[in-house]
Formats: C-alpha cells, structure tokens, sequence
C-alpha cells in the first residue's frame, strides 16, 4: 500500500484557503504515469464479505471526491472504499498540461493496481459519476477480469447526439475553444469568474433542477475551484477533450453486471440512447425522482437499489 499523505500538497496559492479532505479515512498519495494521484480509504476493523468498491468523482470545473461523500461514508461501514481524485481535481496532480481521456482512464486503473496490491486480484465492484462513467466503463473493456461490476450514476453518452456519433473514433474536442480559455492574459482571471459562489449555486440548481442543493457540496465546490491551477482540467472538459465518440459502442462491449442509474430534472436528462442496452441481461436501469445527484438527493432509496443490484451479482473469484 502507499504510504498516506497528511502535509498539504506544494505549491499553496497565496491566499488561498487550504482544502480540506473531501472524506474520511486515509489519504494516500502516489507517483503515476499521469501525475501524483491522490485517493482515500476507509473500512471496517474486520474485513468484510464483500469486496472493495472503488468511487469515482464526476467531471466539471468543480470536481472532487466531495461528489460521492454519502456513498463512501455509508459503505466505509461494511466494506473497503476508495474514492479516487482524478487528475487536475482535488488534491490529484493540477498542472498546465494536457488532459485526454487516456490519462482519465488509466489513473482509474492505476487506482484498480493500488486496490490490488491491498486486497489481491479479486475482482471489485466500480461506481462512477457523469462524465467519468465513460472513462470507468472504458477502464473495465480495457481490463475487464479486475471488476465485478460497474455502477454509472447519470452517465454521459446516451444522448441523441452520442446516438448520431457511436461509430467514430477521437473526441468532440475544440482546440480554438481551449486557446482561447487558456489564453495567459485571462485564463485564471475568467476562471475566478465562473466559480463565485453564485455561479457556483446556480449550475448546481441546474444539476439537482431544483435549488434544493446539497450546501455542503457548494461550500468545498468553491474551495476546491480556488485552488493553484484549478482551471487547467476543466478548461479541457469545456472544450470537449474529454468526450469520447466512441463510447456508445464502448457501452455496447460490456459483459459484466452493469448499474445505470439517473434521475428526471435538470440539465441532465436526455438519455434517449439508452435503448441500446436497455433489455440487455448484463444492464440494470433505475430512474429516481431526482437530479443528476440522486444520492445526495435520495440516499437512502438509492442505496437500497444499487445494494438489490449488487446483491444479485456473482461472488467475485480471482483475477
């Protein structure tokens, strides 16, 4: 295991205030092909019966492992959770350099080896958020003997839109958009902008489609987003970089019990391509009443039926 990290990461912005933890547990840090990861763990004193569950956040300009804070505290009571930050979030790596969608992907399955290296080679279970649904689900096509199961909470690529570009290869990525955010003389300016606390409010109205927020998530919404370098990742999401057209036909591929989870208001809501694995055996589907958050919205409902789901998945055997 890697050793845990309890010093505030480098480079502390001036005036900054200093970001707490997004969860309980460890900290660990760790050096990786895609930067300095960092991830949590918690669990119980006993190991449990049933096997790790690795979180992963979602993608927008004020991501964190703060996004699955109730899942991670609730299960951190039965089971062996980790809640991995991505790079260019949280207390992960924030660095000018450039995002893709390959360095998403392999820091979920750097996370999976440092779950191996605790546990063994026994498959987990794997829940993500948004945007990072497509980068876990191609995570799992690329090394599917070390998951048991995938959760996708609100997942980005069922849209009519994905519909109309599921064969193609690259992203919808937008290099003039990208200069033009990072452009020197107002990159960091016009992110400072985009993440008061009042717009920070107003895009999370739009993502619970109610203004029934979780509190909580603005406040280290706001702290996370004024941090050293907090712009670089999202000025890439932004631009598009980090959407796959292909990820309908990645959707397509999986063989394993699959979760897909969302909810009916807000900005999230267009999941007409969902008829592509809609009946399949392999896929679960569960509509909630809520936003695009519904475990912060519904936890308890929530956790009922993503724990009915994983109660009918088989045992995990080893890798």
């Amino acid at each position: 295991m890697s050793a845990a990290a309890r010093a505030p990461g480098p480079g502390a912005l001036h005036g900054a205030e200093e970001l707490p933890a997004p969860v309980s547990g460890q900290r660990h840090e760790i050096g990786s092909p895609v930067g300095r990861l960092t991830y949590y763990s918690a669990g119980p004193d006993a190991p449990g019966k049933f096997p790790p569950l690795l979180l992963v956040h979602s993608v927008n300009a004020a991501a964190s492992a703060y996004e699955v804070r109730p899942l991670y505290e609730h299960y951190r009571r039965s089971r062996t959770v980790y809640a991995l930050e991505l790079p260019g979030f949280g207390h992960s790596e924030r660095g000018k350099r450039e995002y893709t969608v390959r360095m998403m992907t392999d820091a979920i399955l750097i996370a999976v080896r440092e779950i191996q290296n605790d546990f063994g080679r026994s498959p987990i279970d794997a829940l993500a958020v948004s945007l990072s649904s497509e980068f876990l689900a191609r995570a799992v096509s690329e090394s599917p003997l070390a998951f048991r199961s995938l959760a996708l909470v609100s997942p980005t690529g069922f849209t009519s839109l994905d519909k109309s570009t599921g064969g193609r290869e690259g992203t919808r990525g937008k290099p003039w958009l990208h200069g033009f955010f990072e452009f020197p003389v107002w990159s960091e300016g016009f992110f400072r902008l985009l993440t008061s606390r009042r717009i920070i409010r107003y895009f999370l109205n739009k993502t619970w489609g109610s203004t029934n927020i979780d509190e909580g998530l603005l406040e280290y919404d706001y702290l996370t987003t004024h941090q050293p370098g907090a712009q670089h990742a999202p000025y890439y999401f932004v631009s598009g970089f980090l959407f796959s057209k292909d990820i309908p036909k990645i959707y397509n591929s999986l063989t394993l019990p699959v979760w897909m989870s969302h909810g009916v208001r807000g900005d999230f809501v267009d999941y007409s391509n969902k008829t592509q694995v809609e009946g399949r055996a392999n896929w679960t589907i569960r509509v909630f009443q809520t936003g695009a958050m519904p475990h912060f919205e519904a936890e308890a409902e929530f956790i009922a039926a993503y724990d009915a789901f994983l109660a009918g998945v088989p045992p995990a055997s080893p890798a």
